[in-house]
């Protein structure tokens, strides 16, 4: 009986998540489809932009699998081709090579690589940072300050960072909001101003 607690609690834990991140959308009756164009439309990055951080991210992925396999876990982001580098490495050199594999890439401008020298993350924490995201994205849509689809949300272990072409009044809003979400350790800033 109590396996099956845990089951069904551990099940709950990793699908909560992404339920939590749908209401957003859901509340402004947004489906899956619709999302992604109401979020190009919105977005203050070209449709080409928007288009090539896509292929950024893939063409990363792709590479450093191919250069590093399992030896680290590392989250791409790209926005306005500035590529932010998160997750673990197993030691400096693993971390300063995935910075240049990803520097290789065409198009992209620069490289923020916050990778922590450590072993990988567990499950459990990979969900809570989602979970954190989802707290700090809903967090974003009820204050109404600024255009959610401005400020991208990245989380690992805790550690909020936050991508976008911002005014500096809607970066302070959303850093604010972001540091005083219960779970949020930090809050890095990874913002370009358009003041």
């Amino acid at each position: 009986m109590q396996s099956m607690n845990t089951k069904r609690w551990l099940a709950l834990m990793l699908i909560l998540p992404f339920i939590i991140s749908c209401a957003p959308m859901a509340a402004i009756g947004v489906g899956a489809g619709a999302g992604t164009g109401a979020a190009v439309a919105e977005d203050r990055r070209t449709s080409g932009i928007f288009i090539e951080d896509e292929a950024i991210e893939l063409k990363s992925s792709r590479r450093l699998y191919e250069q590093l396999g399992n030896q680290a876990h590392i989250n791409i982001t790209s926005f306005n081709r500035i590529v932010l580098l998160t997750g673990e490495a197993p030691d400096e050199t693993v971390k300063t090579e995935a910075t240049r594999l990803v520097r290789s890439i065409a198009n992209v401008r620069n490289v923020i690589n916050e990778i922590t020298i450590g072993e990988k993350s567990s499950l459990a924490s990979r969900s809570n940072d989602t979970f954190i995201t989802s707290k700090v994205k809903g967090r974003f849509l009820t204050s109404g300050k600024f255009q959610i689809n401005h400020v991208k949300i990245v989380t690992e272990k805790g550690v909020v960072f936050l991508l976008g072409v911002v005014k500096r009044a809607e970066a302070d809003s959303a850093t604010e909001i972001a540091s005083s979400t219960s779970g949020v350790t930090r809050v890095v800033k990874v913002f370009e101003y358009l003041d």
